[in-house]
C-alpha cells in the first residue's frame, strides 16, 4: 500500500513538472524579441473598413465600429460571418491589423486571404492566411497556404506558433504578391516566401478579391478535428482595423494593364534583413511544412526539391 502510495505521488510530481514546462515553454515564446526588419506596412495608406469593404455573409455578425473605419467578425451558434473587398486585384500588398478572439477558441477559424472562387469555379487561385484556434486559450496556430489553378487536392500549408498572445492587441498580417513572389508576413517579419518559378506550377495568376472570415473548423482546426468548438464560450469576435490595400484594379477574368505598383526591385526579393527574420520564425517557431511531410506525399511538390 505505502509503495502504491509512493509510485501515485511521483506520478502527481510528475504531472506537476510537466505542466510547469509546457506552461514555462508558452510563456517564453511569447516573451521573445523578435527581429527588427523592413517596414513594409509603413509604405502605403491605411483604409477604414468602408472604404474598401462590403458584408460577405453572416447579417447582424457583421459588426461595423468606428463610424465604419473597422469591423468585428462574430461568430455564434447561429452563424460565422465575413467580408470582402469591393473591387478585385491582380499583385499587391494586402494587410490588415487583427486582434483574436480571448478565452477557449478550439475549432474557431479565422481567415484572412484572396481567392477568385467566385468566378472560376473549378480552377481558382487561393493565397490563405488562417490562424487556428486552441484549447490553450493563447496558443493560436499560424497557417498559410496556396492554391492555383484549383489544385485543392495538393495543399501547400505550413504552420507557426507565434511569438506574441494575438487575444491582447492588435497585430499586423499582411500579403506581397507580385510575379516575383508571394510573402506572408507577421507585423512586417515575412513567415514564408513563395518563389515565382519554374518548378512552382501552383503559382497564383489570375486576379482575386480579399476577404476575411470567421467560421466553424471543428472537423479539422485542432488538434485534427480532435478538439471542436465548444459554444459555451461563443461569442467569438475578431477584430480588423488599419487596412492596406495597394494595388491596381483588375477585370474580374483579366489582370490590369496598369503599372504593378509592387512589382520594382523594391518589392523583387527579401533585404537581407526580412531574410534574417523570415529564418528566425522559421527556426524557432514554424511546427510544420508540406515540404517534410513524407508520409503525406509519395512524391514531393516538384518546388520542393528547389528549397532542399
Amino acid at each position: 500500500m505505502e509503495l502504491s502510495n509512493r509510485k501515485q505521488k511521483l506520478l502527481e510530481l510528475l504531472g506537476m513538472v510537466a505542466i510547469s514546462y509546457i506552461v514555462s515553454a508558452r510563456s517564453v515564446r511569447h516573451g521573445l524579441t523578435p527581429p527588427m526588419t523592413t517596414n513594409l506596412t509603413e509604405l502605403f495608406p491605411r483604409f477604414g473598413f468602408e472604404d474598401k469593404f462590403l458584408d460577405f455573409y453572416g447579417g447582424k455578425n457583421v459588426q461595423k465600429v468606428n463610424n465604419g473605419s473597422a469591423v468585428n467578425l462574430v461568430l455564434d451558434k447561429s452563424s460565422g460571418s465575413g467580408f470582402s473587398s469591393k473591387d478585385t486585384f491582380y499583385h499587391g500588398f494586402f494587410s490588415a491589423a487583427i486582434k483574436l478572439p480571448s478565452g477557449f477558441s478550439a475549432g474557431v477559424v479565422v481567415a484572412f486571404y484572396m481567392s477568385n472562387n467566385q468566378v472560376f469555379t473549378k480552377n481558382h487561385d487561393e493565397i490563405d492566411f488562417e490562424l487556428l484556434g486552441h484549447e490553450k486559450q493563447k496558443e493560436w496556430v499560424l497557417q498559410t497556404n496556396i492554391y492555383a489553378n484549383g489544385s485543392v487536392s495538393t495543399g501547400r500549408e505550413e504552420k507557426f506558433y507565434l511569438w506574441f498572445d494575438p487575444t491582447e492587441e492588435f497585430h499586423q498580417y499582411s500579403i506581397l504578391w507580385n510575379d516575383h513572389h508571394i510573402v506572408f508576413l507577421v507585423d512586417n517579419i515575412p513567415v514564408r516566401e513563395v518563389i515565382h518559378s519554374e518548378a512552382m506550377t501552383a503559382y497564383p495568376s489570375k486576379p482575386m478579391s480579399l476577404y476575411s472570415t470567421i467560421w466553424d473548423g471543428s472537423d479539422w482546426a485542432t488538434h485534427g478535428g480532435n478538439k471542436p468548438i465548444n459554444y459555451n464560450y461563443a461569442p467569438f469576435v475578431a477584430s480588423f482595423e488599419g487596412f492596406e490595400l495597394q494595388s491596381s484594379v483588375s477585370n474580374q477574368t483579366r489582370p490590369s494593364s496598369r503599372v504593378d505598383p509592387v512589382d520594382g526591385q523594391q518589392f523583387a526579393k527579401l533585404t537581407q534583413d526580412q531574410q534574417s527574420g523570415m529564418g528566425w520564425v522559421r527556426n524557432k517557431f514554424m511546427f510544420y511544412s508540406y515540404c517534410n511531410d513524407t508520409k503525406r506525399f509519395n512524391m514531393m511538390p516538384p518546388e520542393c526539391d528547389e528549397r532542399s
